[in-house]
């Protein structure tokens, strides 16, 4: 990824719609921009950024438009009960304040679990946080992508935006018509069964 390339945005002549959106593209694009510039930079007030209205409301939407919005957490909310009970204005206002004063405190998640691919018979855990500490994961991702995205290596395709496994795959194939024989996938199998 070129070091001023735009972040989570698409190509460069598509441009973010304007408020919120625009906001938090902007913010993201610049804490890329100083993050690429200087790779030893601190980053000191980025959690203002965690709980600005801006960076609240474009998660909130993230996470209404996941498909798994319909599925409640330990609350027992979904993202259409927040908007039919609350309010998705009073509940990000919740949110924020209590971001700001600290008082946020994430609620455990709930727990199913759910059969890995292949017909192997095995099954994994899956947690459902609520809808409100998916607000706060979607805000922190947000602020903190772009500032990690800098580091990574072109080569890294591993749960980036704009790369997928196809990518990674046709870059093996450019690769080998020029005489590249070695190929390295690494995985922890399992890795995030005790995290």
């Amino acid at each position: 990824m070129p070091k001023d390339a735009p972040v989570n945005i698409g190509t460069p002549s598509q441009v973010p719609p304007a408020g919120p959106w625009r906001r938090v593209s902007e913010m993201q694009a610049k804490l890329h921009r100083w993050a690429a510039a200087d790779p030893g930079r601190r980053f000191d007030d980025l959690f203002n950024l965690v709980h600005d209205p801006a960076t609240l409301l474009v998660a909130f939407d993230r996470v209404a438009g996941n498909q798994g919005s319909r599925t409640p957490g330990i609350d027992g909310l979904t993202v259409i009960e927040v908007e039919e009970r609350i309010g998705a204005r009073r509940f990000l206002d919740e949110l924020r304040a209590a971001l700001k004063d600290g008082t946020f405190r994430p609620l455990p998640v709930r727990q199913r679990t759910i059969p890995k691919p292949g017909g192997s018979g095995k099954v994994r855990k899956l947690g459902i946080p609520t809808i409100a500490d998916r607000t706060v994961q979607a805000a922190l991702k947000l602020v903190l992508e772009p500032v990690f995205e800098a580091d990574f290596k072109p080569v890294s395709y591993g749960f980036r935006p704009k790369r997928r496994a196809q990518d990674a795959i046709a870059e093996i194939h450019f690769y080998g018509t020029y005489g590249y024989r070695w190929v390295l996938d690494a995985d922890i199998a399992a890795c995030f069964d005790e995290i």
